[in-house]
């Protein structure tokens, strides 16, 4: 279903520099737009391509921490389909037109009922520090916007299955003893992938198949043979060398993942309180 699906028609990229593209463009516009329409002081503090992805992965980490406390238990498709929108929506939108904590919350939320998780409005946002009452308020009227920034394309294949037909095809064909013992490491790599561009960039079968490769690594389990003999034994070598080349990269997208000082956030949060939107700032009188 993959191969014919909008998600990989439309939000799957060449290379880096393709997204990169898309984010320098989409500052780019913003800056454009409100240039003359902010203060002086404004227009000196806003915010150029890169400071914006520097913010948006602490509120990435944001994301991850609220799925994982969320009350009940959020199922990973969930989470999976919320980081796919949150990445989706500000490829072509920038953080200071609509500020990264609302477009969060709708992203989660709005995953919860594509991926079937039900949960109430009253549910969710008991899940949330703060006003509860405007948080719901801020959610529902960024809904829509959120679905149209994105295409309407709600539907996201995550890795989850793929990983499940490549477990139980080892147990059957491979000479791994043990299969479910890779879950752990499994799981550890697509979490850190979920805060980088992997899933824009790679199939939901090639992330499956780098996380399995991953775990059996720190396992010290060899599964070479299984890939090269059993899984692609009819493909030809130049599929196999893409294979290789496009799960080593998936694994090197773990590297070099630091955490965003505090401080270095704190004072990016104040600019942008400075030249944001005030059209969509929901505090603001405008």
């Amino acid at each position: 279903m993959f191969p014919s699906s909008t998600q990989k028609r439309h939000w799957m990229f060449r290379d880096d520099a393709e997204l990169t593209n898309l984010r320098n463009a989409a500052n780019k516009n913003y800056v454009e737009k409100f240039k003359d329409l902010l203060s002086d002081s404004a227009r000196e503090v806003m915010l150029n391509a890169d400071e914006e992805r520097f913010l948006l992965r602490h509120y990435e980490l944001q994301m991850r921490d609220l799925c994982r406390k969320f009350s009940p238990p959020m199922p990973r498709p969930v989470i999976g389909t919320a980081f796919h929108y949150f990445k989706r929506f500000y490829l072509n939108n920038s953080v200071m037109d609509y500020h990264p904590k609302e477009i969060l919350v709708t992203c989660v939320y709005l995953a919860c009922k594509v991926e079937e998780f039900n949960v109430s409005i009253i549910q969710f946002v008991a899940n949330i520090k703060g006003d509860r009452e405007k948080a719901a308020e801020i959610i529902l009227n960024n809904e829509l916007l959120l679905m149209e920034q994105i295409g309407y394309q709600l539907t996201i294949h995550n890795p989850f299955r793929p990983i499940e037909g490549f477990l139980l095809d080892i147990k059957v064909r491979s000479n791994l003893k043990n299969a479910e013992k890779l879950r752990g490491g499994i799981e550890e790599l697509l979490d850190r992938l979920f805060l980088t561009d992997a899933y824009l960039l790679y199939s939901p079968s090639q992330i499956a198949l780098a996380a399995i490769l991953h775990s059996a690594s720190k396992n010290q389990e060899n599964l070479d043979s299984y890939v090269t003999q059993t899984l692609l034994a009819s493909d030809a070598r130049d599929k196999l060398s893409d294979l290789i080349e496009a799960v080593r990269k998936i694994r090197s997208f773990c590297k070099n993942m630091d955490t965003p000082p505090r401080d270095v956030v704190k004072q990016l949060e104040k600019r942008l309180e400075l030249c944001r939107n005030e059209e969509n700032n929901p505090d603001s009188q405008v």
